[in-house]
């Protein structure tokens, strides 16, 4: 799964997930940009990670962060859409409201679902598929999830993880002629830091590590046939199991299914 010389863009990666990512593409040989509201600017660490601030709600942050690293890399070789909006504020005066039924949900969370995280994912290919088509080939992996296709506790996430299996779709038969593959991935328990918190309650046998999505990642970058996958809806675990990868602790995940999102 050697990397060397391309280009990978990952959104959303201060924590979990994209962090996760972004490092073990790095570790893998890709030059890499992050982008996460918390970074101070434009940060270049002996990681191989170059951190650019930027608020994916903000179109001017995004224009301005795309055109930096066209600017310092040339092309980008695979885009990660991470980034997602509607976790804030799951805990108001001493409650757990994620789980509410819709009509008890505010309707914030259904908006910055869509903003930071559905829009934010069209706004990022739209800009890096340019790239792509004019280099050949090219990978957009977006993150979603299982709440795509089943019940997972939030009628607002549910359906803008679909939206997101959507976009993928689309956007893949438009990118088909040019050879730019597009796929959503799924990852299984991740423990993230916000995961972690909770571990006591939660059972970790069969979680996953940032790392393993970035390994996931990195299996379909480095496949000279990724797109057989374009269109599709892919699970991280199952492509551990079909390229020979594992959890940095060595475990294998057994892959989950819409029945385990229930």
């Amino acid at each position: 799964m050697e990397l060397q010389g391309r280009v990978a863009v990952v959104t959303g990666a201060t924590r979990g997930v994209g962090r996760g990512v972004g490092a073990e593409l790095a570790r893998l040989g890709a030059r890499v940009f992050v982008t996460g509201r918390s970074f101070t600017g434009l940060e270049s660490r002996d990681d191989g990670i170059t951190r650019i601030r930027c608020d994916h709600r903000q179109d001017a942050d995004v224009d301005a962060s795309f055109t930096e690293i066209l600017n310092h890399a040339g092309a980008i070789d695979i885009l990660v859409n991470n980034v997602w909006g509607g976790y804030e504020r799951m805990m108001e005066d001493g409650a757990f409201t994620w789980p509410r039924p819709f009509w008890e949900q505010p309707l914030w969370r259904w908006d910055a679902m869509f903003d930071a995280g559905v829009r934010a994912h069209y706004h990022a290919s739209r800009l890096a598929a340019p790239s792509m088509i004019a280099q050949r080939p090219g990978l957009i992996v977006n993150i979603s999830s299982f709440a795509a296709q089943a019940h997972a506790g939030n009628v607002a996430y549910g359906v803008s993880k679909a939206a997101t299996d959507k976009l993928t779709a689309d956007m893949a038969a438009e990118l088909r002629p040019y050879g730019v593959a597009v796929v959503s991935l799924y990852p299984g328990l991740v423990r993230t830091e916000k995961v972690m918190e909770a571990a006591q309650f939660l059972d970790l046998s069969n979680s996953e590590s940032p790392e393993f999505i970035g390994r996931a990642v990195a299996a379909l970058a480095a496949d000279p046939d990724v797109f057989r996958h374009t269109g599709r809806v892919l699970i991280a675990a199952s492509l551990g199991a079909d390229y020979g990868f594992t959890d940095i602790d060595g475990a294998t995940p057994r892959p989950l299914n819409v029945a385990d999102a229930r």
